[in-house]
Order: structure tokens, then C-alpha cells, then sequence
């Protein structure tokens, strides 16, 4: 018979706040099986990542938990003193949190953080233990494990970061792995190793692994069993073969068919007509205005003297081109941002300030042209260099790497500008970060976190003008009217990224950089804000430099890709020739590793 690992029995969860009491579980059962993946799948905020808090007891101090048991084995959790749980959390129940960026220590190498789990919940001791940390690194992929296992957190890519978590989490050899978003940050074909690592792992160990995630293709690729959650409910539970080829809820055939595909390119994605009720709490006060049918308030557009651009119109047969061939690129005399010959080398530390600074080439020789109205995708593995060339567009490494080569926004030199001169380029030019968490100040309500540049960037605007636009990003990007009040850490992390998405339109610049914007999104929020950026750019003419690992945003969303490989672009030109006819082996690779639902 199967062993039943974990058991949990009849748990609720609410969590007091200013703004009320909210119930963010709600009488949820279900039990692991050894050797089984049990996939939690549900939008953000419906109780995933608080089930797996809670069967861990690593609640916040306002959370409130109650149930009839939660089980590891014959052991009730529940009656465990704090002492006790330290030898379960990391000894017999791993956990691989969604945002590793915060997990990881910064002021700790990687190696002494996987070495402290392994002496802690093995036997090894003395120099074994280096040894073996070196050998997990080297099994989730990281390169050059030995001689990067002293280096600190900040010194690696969100990917690799995400490949330390893992390994973290699997050094004490757990019986039960709880898998938190484990692939949102990794490309698609270190994500296929991860996932064959951990199935490698799991037939070795019998290892139960938990696996909350929105990315419904991996969920197909490797779980056994679905349960959806919505609102602290799940509302169904399936083998994942039945739960894919004959989904059975409303709500589950409405995330299927939320999905980003090339064959769904031009259409819109959220566009839904069964309505589901909410809490309060959780559901937006408004929907979008794009589907209430009001129509968004023009944009403010930037003064001539600020920066000489222009959003052109479209002309009638250039729409009728663009739906004809499924594509919103059009002809444009000059691009709006232009990078030529771009270099970007990381200054290594020194031990004495005399001595001269060693640079780590990390960015070489890139050049790509961006227009108006287009969406160009950087794609490559994770640590090929495409988040370094974003930061350095908008002179974000100034301190930290030198930067060679031409930038250009509407012709004016972005590395070459003064203080005053970046401050009005960074008004046509902004970012989406990678990790919202990280980006968001955690002392500043939301409210003011989008205040802030408006009051930066557009000074001109009155203190009821610039309420009147944070309300309406807030309403756009689908968050409740009371976000304005609340603080980061009160947010899961999609509606962190949401308000990420919501600060950095909130200037309406001419060129958006999204970096993994949808990486922390679950199918139907992804939906709610790929729809969002079509809009956007139809309306305002802006074009998107975008950075994905999602290749079905891809195929959905881009009119142009370019491929990066070690630095280097090593392939580029539209979307359908690179994604259906790749002429390069590592454009090749990538595509064949990116999972598929059918």
C-alpha cells in the first residue's frame, strides 16, 4: 500500500490586518503520498503558499491557525514544541520559497549556507561537508560550483539564485519537499533540469513533493495529482491526466484557456464570460477598465523641451496589415531606442585600494534596434547577460561594472547624459524588475511607492492629478482600491508584481523594459496584464523591450527576438522565423526544452 506522508485535516487560516480579518484558508484537506507530486495550482492570493506556511508552522505573528490535524506520518505537527520543528524544517520537510532573493542570507556565501543545513540534518562533518555542498550545487547546475560556492547571493543571476534555493532545500535529504514556485526564475532548459533532478531525486528517495505553481505546462510535465484553490477553497481534485484532457470545474477550464499561445496571437486572453465571486478582500474593487468598457484617461503626454519623441499614428491600412498578419510591428523611419556595440564588465573587488580593479566581461559587443509600438523579446539561458543589458540601458551599473558602446533614446546618448539629462530620459524610459519583492520599498505604503515618481519625474502634475492616476494604475492592473494604504509585505507575490507593473507605467513612458514581468503571475493574471501591455501599447505607441523565460508569451506577445548565449547575441529577427525556424543549435535547444500542455 502507499504510504501517506503528509495529512492535513480540516486547516483554516485568517490573518488579521488593519483593514479586517482575512480568511486566507478556509477548511482545506488533502494528503501527500511518498513518491507522489501533488500539484496546488490556484491565481495568486487563493491560499497556496500559506497552506505550505502553515504545515510548517513558519506563520506570521497575525496569523491565526486552526485544524483538526496536520500530520507528518503518525506525528501530529500541531502539538510541537519550537524545538522539535527546527529538526523537521529542513531535516524531514524541505521547502524552496517563491522568492529567493530574500530567503538567501546576503551577509553569507552560498557554501556556508548549504554547509549550516548540512550540519545541521547530516552526519557529515569537517571538510566532507564542503565536498558535498559543492556536489549540489553542481547537481541543480550551477556552473563552476567549486570555485563559486564562496561567492554571496548578490553575485549571481535570479535564476541561479532560484538553482541555490533548490539546492538548499534538498542538502538535508527530506522525505517531503514542499516546492514553491521552484522554476519561476529559470530558463527553459535549466527549469528541464531542475525538474529532472527532482524526479531523479524522488525515485532514489521517495521523495512527496508539494508542488504550488501557475505554470500549468510544468504542472502537466511532472505531477500526478491537481488540486485548484480559489478564494482559501480548493475546489477540485483530479489525477493530472483527467485534469487536463477533460477539465471539470468552470474555473479550470477558464485558466486553460487563459494561456499565452502562438495560435491565440491578436486575441484577448481574459476576455471571460463566467464571473466567479470573490472576498472582498482578494477580488479587485473594480475590473478593468478595459472590460468594463469605459475607456482609460488619455495619457500626459512628456513637454517637447523634455524629450524631442513622437508617438505616430497609425494609418488605416497599417492596421489592416497588422490584422491581417497577426502583428502590431509597423514601419518606422527611426527607432526609439538604439544599442550598438554594447560591452558590460563587472569591477572585481580588490583587496588594497591602490590596486587596480579587475573587470569580468559579462556583455559583449550586443546590438539591437527597438521601435515604436514593437515588443522585442531577449531571450537566453539564465546568466547569459540579458538583465545586465537591461540595467545598464537605464545606467543602473554605473558603480558596479563599466560600460562601453552607444545607447541611444530618440537620438539622445543615454551612457553620455548628465544628472539632469538621465533624470528626463528616465521619463520615456523604465523597468519592470525581476523581483518585485526586492523592489518595493517594505517602508513605504503603495501608495506612496507610486507617488514617488510621479513626484520625481512629472513635478508638473498637481497632488489630485497625481492621486487620480495612482488610483487609476491600481484599477488597471486589477488591485483593490485599499492597496494605496497597505504595504508590500501585506501582498502575495503577484500582486507584488502587479504593483511593480502599476510604478513603473505610472511616468507612461515611450520605452518599457519588462524583466520577467509575469514570472511571479499565475495563468489568469498573466492574462488580466499581457492583455493590459497590448492595450497600452496600442494606445500610446510604446514599445517593450521584454525578458522572459515564458516562451508562450512569446510566441503571444513578441514581433521580434533576439537570442543571447554567454554574453553575445548569437541570433535575432522576427518571432515567427526564430521560434518556427531557428538557425542556430542553441536557439535550437532552448525550444526543445520548453514543456508544452499538448
Amino acid at each position: 500500500m502507499t504510504e501517506t506522508l503528509v495529512r492535513i485535516e480540516n486547516l483554516s487560516v485568517s490573518i488579521a490586518s488593519d483593514h479586517g480579518v482575512v480568511q486566507a484558508v478556509q477548511s482545506l484537506s488533502l494528503a501527500l503520498q511518498r513518491s507522489e507530486t501533488f500539484a496546488l495550482v490556484g491565481e495568486s492570493g487563493s491560499g497556496k503558499s500559506i497552506t505550505a506556511l502553515a504545515l510548517l508552522r513558519l506563520l506570521p505573528d497575525a496569523a491565526r491557525l486552526s485544524a483538526s490535524g496536520l500530520y507528518l506520518g503518525s506525528r501530529n505537527l500541531l502539538g510541537l514544541p519550537e524545538r522539535s520543528l527546527r529538526d523537521i524544517r529542513g531535516g524531514r520537510i524541505g521547502i524552496i520559497f517563491q522568492e529567493p532573493a530574500t530567503s538567501l542570507n546576503p551577509v553569507m556565501s552560498v557554501g556556508e549556507q548549504i554547509i549550516e543545513v548540512l550540519r545541521r540534518h547530516t552526519p557529515l562533518r569537517g571538510s566532507a561537508l564542503r565536498v558535498r555542498a559543492i556536489e549540489w550545487l553542481a547537481r541543480v547546475g550551477l556552473p563552476e560550483p567549486d570555485q563559486r560556492i564562496d561567492d554571496y547571493p548578490f553575485q549571481f543571476s535570479g535564476g541561479q539564485k532560484q538553482r541555490i534555493m533548490i539546492a538548499l532545500a534538498l542538502a538535508g535529504e527530506p522525505d517531503v519537499l514542499i516546492a514553491d514556485e521552484p522554476t519561476t526564475a529559470l530558463d527553459v532548459t535549466v527549469q528541464a533540469q531542475i525538474l529532472e533532478l527532482l524526479a531523479d531525486i524522488q525515485r532514489e528517495m521517495g521523495l512527496a513533493i508539494l508542488l504550488i505553481t501557475h505554470d500549468l505546462a510544468v504542472v502537466r510535465q511532472v505531477a500526478d495529482h491537481v488540486a485548484l484553490m480559489r478564494a482559501g477553497r480548493i475546489l477540485e481534485v483530479r489525477p493530472a491526466d483527467d485534469f487536463f484532457s477533460a477539465p471539470d470545474h468552470p474555473y479550470a477550464r477558464q485558466l486553460l484557456d487563459a494561456l499565452p499561445t502562438a495560435a491565440r496571437r491578436g486575441q484577448r486572453l481574459s476576455d471571460i464570460d463566467q464571473v466567479f465571486e470573490q472576498p472582498a478582500d482578494i477580488r479587485s474593487e473594480k475590473t478593468l477598465e478595459t472590460q468594463s468598457g469605459t475607456q482609460p484617461k488619455p495619457p500626459v503626454e512628456l513637454r517637447a523641451e523634455a524629450l524631442p519623441l513622437e508617438r505616430p499614428e497609425r494609418s488605416d491600412a497599417s492596421r489592416q496589415t497588422d490584422q491581417k498578419h497577426g502583428s502590431r510591428l509597423r514601419e518606422q523611419p527611426k527607432p526609439v531606442l538604439s544599442v550598438k556595440d554594447l560591452d558590460v564588465g563587472y569591477l572585481k573587488s580588490r583587496r588594497f585600494f591602490w590596486q587596480p580593479r579587475q573587470v569580468i566581461p559579462v556583455v559583449r559587443g550586443v546590438t539591437f534596434d527597438l521601435y515604436p509600438g514593437e515588443t522585442l523579446a531577449l531571450l537566453g539561458e539564465s546568466g547569459c547577460g540579458k538583465t545586465t543589458v537591461a540595467r545598464s540601458l537605464l545606467r543602473l551599473l554605473d558603480r558596479q561594472a563599466r560600460v562601453a558602446g552607444q545607447v541611444l533614446l530618440a537620438g539622445i546618448s543615454v551612457l553620455d547624459a548628465g544628472s539632469a539629462r538621465l533624470r528626463q530620459l528616465r521619463r520615456a524610459l523604465q523597468i519592470v524588475f525581476q523581483d518585485p519583492y526586492a523592489s518595493l520599498n517594505p517602508r513605504m505604503p503603495v501608495g506612496q511607492v507610486l507617488e514617488e515618481g510621479l513626484v520625481s519625474l512629472q513635478p508638473h502634475l498637481s497632488p489630485d492629478q497625481r492621486k487620480r492616476r495612482i488610483q487609476h494604475l491600481i484599477d488597471r492592473v486589477g488591485l483593490p482600491a485599499s492597496t494605496v494604504q497597505r504595504y508590500a509585505h501585506e501582498f502575495s507575490g503577484g500582486q507584488r508584481q502587479r504593483i511593480a507593473i502599476a510604478r513603473a507605467l505610472a511616468v507612461e513612458p515611450h520605452v518599457l523594459v519588462c524583466d520577467e514581468p509575469t514570472s511571479a503571475l499565475d495563468v489568469s493574471v498573466q492574462a488580466q496584464i499581457l492583455d493590459l501591455l497590448s492595450d497600452l501599447q496600442k494606445e500610446t505607441n510604446m514599445a517593450y523591450l521584454f525578458i522572459t523565460h515564458n516562451f508562450g508569451v512569446v510566441e503571444y506577445l513578441a514581433d521580434r527576438v533576439v537570442i543571447m548565449s554567454q554574453g553575445r547575441i548569437i541570433e535575432q529577427g522576427a518571432a515567427e522565423q526564430v521560434l518556427c525556424r531557428p538557425a542556430q543549435a542553441e536557439t535550437q535547444r532552448l525550444l526543445q526544452a520548453v514543456p508544452r500542455i499538448y
